[in-house]
């Protein structure tokens, strides 16, 4: 009779402050067979200071030797060992290790779990003061200007609030390429050392935060971007796009109502200007 399979089990770590910690976390640090852990001198500090005795095998999971350490945490599980698996802060596999071995145990079919709790992304978001409504997250900013100028280029028109990552000694440039490639007058937040002592939201245009992040910035940063806003769309301007439309064979009364429900104008005010338009 075969051996079934562990579990891999995903937890979420503070980002500064250990009181963040569920309880959850706690035993489960306690409990688990093998540790993997982005860095392992972080890991038994986070330990000690949550009161937590780690009996199980620490090994290192960061990212130049993630790809080679799953064999070995694949045994693992495979023996029926519970493997946990953290980052330095957040949730792993979100821009941290993870994902690949979260993937191999999907296709392995061994059982994967997780342990929610604090996360950056969210945490930034929700203090930004930009809407939350609808957001997308963008990992690292591309450090080279050529990728960075077309990284900006197709966040444009993105109509959704954008979230991410950047090194501290480069989000100045970065502000002022996004000044640059957006327009000064687009909001921005620049949440820095997240739930740490000296904690810091700087809100603003990106024009003001560039100015302010000229000298330079220090710790952890995530960026919040304000979404494109779409600009105002007059019935006047549907009308040659609705007549192309029934010159096509669509009937009229059907393509005014979708052309208007989808840029917010009045269905009727639409109809009555393509009738007469023909006249």
């Amino acid at each position: 009779m075969s051996t079934p399979p562990g579990r891999l089990v995903l937890a979420a770590t503070p980002l500064g402050d250990p009181g963040d910690a569920s309880a959850r976390l706690v035993s489960a640090l306690g409990s688990a067979d093998v540790i993997a852990a982005e860095d392992t001198r972080r890991l038994r500090s986070l330990a000690s200071a949550l009161g937590a005795t780690v009996s199980g095998r620490v090994v290192s999971f960061y990212e130049d030797v993630e790809t080679s350490r799953l064999p070995q945490l694949l045994e693992s599980l495979h023996s029926g060992s519970t493997v946990l698996l953290v980052t330095d802060a957040g949730m792993p596999s979100v821009s941290d290790p993870g994902f690949r071995l979260v993937a191999a145990c999907v296709e392995a079919d061994i059982p994967v779990t997780c342990l929610p709790g604090p996360s950056a992304v969210t945490t930034a978001l929700a203090l930004s003061g930009l809407p939350c409504d609808r957001f997308c997250f963008e990992g690292f900013a591309p450090r080279k200007p050529g990728e960075r100028s077309r990284w900006f280029t197709s966040l444009a028109s993105e109509p959704r609030t954008v979230v991410f990552f950047e090194s501290p000694h480069r989000v100045g440039s970065l502000l002022a390429d996004a000044a640059a490639a957006l327009g000064p007058s687009r909001r921005a937040a620049v949440c820095r050392e997240l739930t740490k002592t000296y904690e810091e939201v700087k809100r603003g245009t990106l024009g003001e935060l560039a100015e302010w992040a000229a000298d330079g910035v220090r710790g952890e940063i995530t960026v919040v971007l304000e979404g494109a806003v779409a600009p105002e769309v007059s019935v006047s301007d549907l009308v040659g796009e609705v007549s192309a439309r029934v010159a096509a064979g669509e009937r009229l009364k059907v393509v005014a109502a979708e052309v208007a429900e989808g840029a917010g104008v009045s269905k009727k005010d639409l109809y009555d200007a393509v009738v007469a338009s023909r006249k």
